[in-house]
């Protein structure tokens, strides 16, 4: 390595702490820095990391089931199946797709694109992500030591029972270990919670009104108050549990008086908030990236923003869709099954727009836009077949079957990861100054693409046929042999597109081409308009905002005059 570069890698892994004023070197420079790009990006390293462990995990899963039971095919032991479904489950819901868009690109962006030159509370967003961490270390140790077989919500009476972790001569039962591992991990959402919601009040640049903020911060505002008023609820829920399990009170536990209900209905009040808390995000990701690439205003911007908060309340009021087979009154079950269908309207609302910006609009096609097209195209799949479930009739007959599994993945994988990947395309340079291979990137894209339906389809077919989801394996019937064969391929070729996707973000963080450019998509908000990467600061002077954000032609003008001024 020459001596210049030695330099500028020295210089970038140190860190000057501004609360001690002293240097600090890797990777102590890192883990206790309160920079918010340096916590978005760890995060983001994190993150990433689990998704592609949970992905090889997944695999795993779905070669149990490319042959049935009479085939004499066997990769995981029945009694180790919900152990690896568990630590799938776990992984990918609260390590990767929970913490989301919001801890890494919501981190990194949001005092960016407010003009501000850090979020409000700089320490307690270093302690966020210790949380974070912390609590992803214990819950996949807890799985690994303990082979947890509980599923991703802990639900009564499977939770009941355990096995024993033995660590240094001491014994802990394995669930009330991950138990103590979500609680933390739900305080780390909290905190992160509270941190956007006065850095969005407080932390405003001059000229900055709530309906000149990039939609991105608009659906990071609305996210935050589900982390901060749901989070709770499920902190209490997963506390009481753990306390049932050493103590002789009967909460959930139906042998000590409990009643496993209660549970069901105390954790989906808040894991049903907890889509959006995934889901909103994203949908902010791709209302910044459609009118950069097409190059022109996003159409219906209040109607986007204020969609993006009705999400959020309507997020509350329909939990019991997912109880429908537990006993509800007929009446509760009509009035959740409205609210179900009524939570429809903000969502085709962005969708609308999104569709009417793409239209007749001048498009460059670059990875980025495409992953956002494909997040739009799975996620009304994944909503319209929401319809499905939330109808009372066809509720009953697809509950709990591979019909859950399709779902649920097209809204979260197909949905939210899909937009976290657009969203980590389109501000690569920005984050990392430096370009990724655009064709691999593209490769990717298409064996994820294809991959993923592949996967997905069948499944929706499989569970109208009444395929139960969670079992080790299936009947010798030709509709399902051929349909989890299918389904298997389908997921070679997503998991290959994933480790291709992952191999290129890590080779362009590495080894792509350094950049300083600005600007190089040419869009309008203000994240745009620092250094490549951003300074410590963000900003050389502060900032003020005169016009809305995604009004191109004013950019445009303002872009002139600079240039004009330059040349002068």
């Amino acid at each position: 390595m020459s001596k210049k570069k030695a330099s500028q890698a020295t210089e970038s892994n140190n860190f000057f702490n501004q609360h001690t004023g002293k240097w600090t070197t890797f990777p102590m420079s890192w883990l206790t820095s309160t920079d918010h790009k340096r916590i978005g990006l760890m995060y983001g390293y994190s993150m990433f990391f689990f998704f592609g462990l949970a992905a090889l995990i997944g695999l795993i899963i779905k070669l149990q089931k490319m042959y049935p039971a009479s085939s004499g095919w066997e990769i995981i032991p029945p009694s180790l199946y919900g152990s690896f479904f568990t630590l799938h489950g776990v992984i990918m819901i609260f390590l990767f797709i929970l913490p989301g868009a919001s801890a890494v690109l919501g981190n990194f962006l949001l005092p960016l694109q407010l003009g501000a030159k850090d979020v409000a509370f700089p320490r307690v967003n270093l302690l966020s992500f210790w949380l974070y961490l912390g609590g992803a270390i214990l819950a996949v140790v807890g799985i690994l030591l303990g082979a947890a077989d509980t599923g991703w919500t802990f639900t009564p009476p499977y939770s009941v029972t355990t096995k024993t972790i033995s660590i240094f001569g001491f014994s802990f039962d394995s669930v009330s270990w991950m138990l103590v591992a979500a609680f933390i991990l739900g305080w780390g959402t909290i905190l992160t919670g509270i941190n956007f919601i006065v850095t969005i009040h407080r932390m405003r640049c001059k000229g900055m009104t709530l309906f000149r903020m990039p939609l991105f911060s608009w659906t990071l505002y609305a996210t935050s108050w589900i982390q901060v008023l749901a989070t709770p609820v499920v902190g209490i829920t997963l506390l009481m549990l753990a306390i049932e399990r050493v103590m002789p009170v009967g909460f959930f536990d139906p042998a000590k008086g409990g009643d496993p209900i209660l549970y069901q209905h105390l954790f989906w009040i808040y894991s049903h908030p907890a889509v959006y808390i995934m889901i909103l995000p994203t949908m902010g990701l791709v209302s910044e990236i459609l009118p950069t690439y097409c190059q022109r205003p996003i159409f219906g911007y209040k109607s986007i923003a204020l969609s993006s908060c009705a999400l959020a309340i309507f997020g509350y009021f329909i939990w019991a869709h997912h109880m429908f087979t537990t006993g509800m009154s007929d009446f509760a079950n009509a009035v959740f099954s409205l609210l179900t269908f009524l939570v429809a309207i903000p969502t085709a609302i962005k969708v609308f727009n999104w569709s009417a910006t793409l239209y007749k609009a001048s498009i460059s096609f670059q990875p980025a836009l495409l992953f956002a097209i494909a997040y739009v195209f799975n996620f009304m799949i994944g909503g319209l077949t929401g319809m499905f479930l939330g109808s009372l009739s066809t509720s009953i007959h697809l509950h709990d079957t591979e019909f859950i599994v399709a779902h649920f993945h097209y809204t979260m994988f197909g949905g939210a990861a899909f937009g976290l990947i657009a969203g980590t395309l389109h501000y690569f340079p920005k984050m990392f100054g430096r370009i990724y291979s655009k064709g691999s990137a593209y490769a990717a894209f298409v064996l994820m693409f294809v991959g993923f339906h592949a996967t997905y389809v069948p499944m929706f077919i499989m569970g109208m046929n009444g395929l139960p989801r969670r079992y080790h394996t299936y009947p010798d019937i030709p509709l399902f042999s051929n349909m989890q064969f299918a389904s298997t391929i389908g997921s070679w070729i997503l998991v290959s597109g994933i480790m291709l996707l992952l191999f290129t973000l890590v080779r362009g963080i590495l080894k792509g081409e350094v950049t300083t450019e600005r600007n190089p998509w040419n869009s309008s908000t203000l994240e745009w308009q620092t250094a490549t990467p951003p300074t410590l600061f963000n900003f050389e002077q502060d900032m003020e905002v005169t016009r809305d954000p995604y009004d191109y032609p004013a950019f445009r003008l303002e872009q002139k005059k600079s240039k004009a001024g330059g040349k002068k």
